[in-house]
């Protein structure tokens, strides 16, 4: 029941290579930016798109180039996809008896299975409804529900909370996961929202320019990322360099001082809202300290994100205060304080 997959294949000039390994109860995310491969990959296991080279296995094998294809409709797979794709003209219940009716099942049989599966996502009041008398929230659930009523060994989600709204999400966001828990088979969820990876997730595989870049648990990943993007969505300034001891040389110029004693390559990461602004060079207790000039100016909720060129350059978290009271502008000179115990450092390949 292992799904077992080197995905390779693309469109164009484009071409993902993936290896893929997901074990029975567990779900993988794909995290990646617009136009890295993501749904490449979830379309090749769909059956949607066939491969250049490389095997999708699960049970038996699915594709393998060149004497292998079972097509999307001989695969034992649940598909909930970004728009839903429900229906219009069918109420609720057919749009969920549609897969077993495809592949055979007698109406009556369709509909008992049909029934207990929006039961099973709280939707059994809604089976005559039709799709545009429903929530979005609603919506998903429906789309799942079609998913899971044919007990598919693989379940692929194509960005299943994109289309709801911000008040809408957390609480669909939280019933998903419990639905993704109690699934048995094998479950690979693509997503570019590092928030829905990680809530939903038990894996996560980083897909940048249709290669994996990093993989592993959220927390892991969280901690120490690996890349650029990696460090953005999670929050992290980034920075790369070789380390003598307690002291970094950074890649881009500048050296960094750390707590703990490290040698050889390593990044060092750090959170914005560790940096530390002043008019003047400070003295005391911060061990690395250096000039910026403000490049960029972001407003977030409550803080405002500064892009500081230096070196190293970097991304500082402040408060409007901080904005007034230093008199920050782009352009503006000041100086950077970071206490060496607030960077974490690590190998790096």
């Amino acid at each position: 029941m292992t799904l077992d997959a080197h995905v390779r294949t693309g469109r164009g000039t484009f071409e993902a290579d993936v290896p893929l390994l997901v074990q029975p109860g567990e779900t993988v995310a794909l995290l990646g930016p617009n136009g890295a491969g993501k749904t490449t990959v979830l379309r090749a296991l769909a059956g949607l798109l066939p491969l250049r080279s490389g095997h999708i296995r699960l049970n038996t094998t699915w594709d393998e180039p060149p004497s292998t294809f079972v097509p999307p409709e001989r695969r034992a797979v649940g598909v909930v996809f970004q728009d839903y794709l429900l229906f219009p003209h069918m109420p609720v219940l057919e749009n969920v008896a549609f897969g077993l009716r495809a592949r055979g099942v007698n109406r009556e049989a369709a509909r008992r299975a049909a029934r207990a599966q929006l039961d099973a996502v709280d939707l059994t009041p809604y089976a005559d409804a039709r799709p545009r008398e429903l929530s979005g929230g609603q919506a998903q659930r429906v789309a799942l529900a079609r998913a899971l009523v044919t007990h598919p060994d693989l379940l692929l989600l194509d960005e299943p909370l994109s289309a709801l709204d911000a008040g809408t999400r957390p609480r669909v966001r939280a019933e998903l996961g419990r639905h993704l828990r109690e699934f048995p088979g094998c479950a690979v969820l693509v997503t570019h929202d590092p928030l829905d990876a990680m809530v939903l997730a038990d894996r996560l595989v980083v897909v940048e320019g249709g290669r994996i870049t990093q993989s592993g648990e959220p927390a892991v990943i969280a901690r120490k990322p690996a890349t650029d993007y990696v460090a953005h969505l999670v929050g992290l300034n980034l920075l790369r360099g070789q380390a003598d001891g307690t002291a970094v040389a950074l890649d881009t110029g500048g050296t960094l001082i750390v707590a703990e004693p490290a040698a050889g390559p390593v990044h060092a990461a750090f959170p914005p809202t560790a940096i530390s602004l002043h008019p003047e060079r400070p003295s005391g207790s911060p061990r690395n300290t250096w000039e910026v000039a403000v490049a960029g100016m972001e407003q977030h909720a409550h803080t405002v994100r500064l892009h500081l060129d230096g070196a190293p350059s970097v991304v500082a978290e402040v408060t409007p205060a901080v904005i007034a009271e230093l008199g920050l502008a782009p352009g503006t000179r000041v100086w950077a304080a970071l206490k060496a115990t607030e960077i974490q450092t690590y190998p790096r390949a």
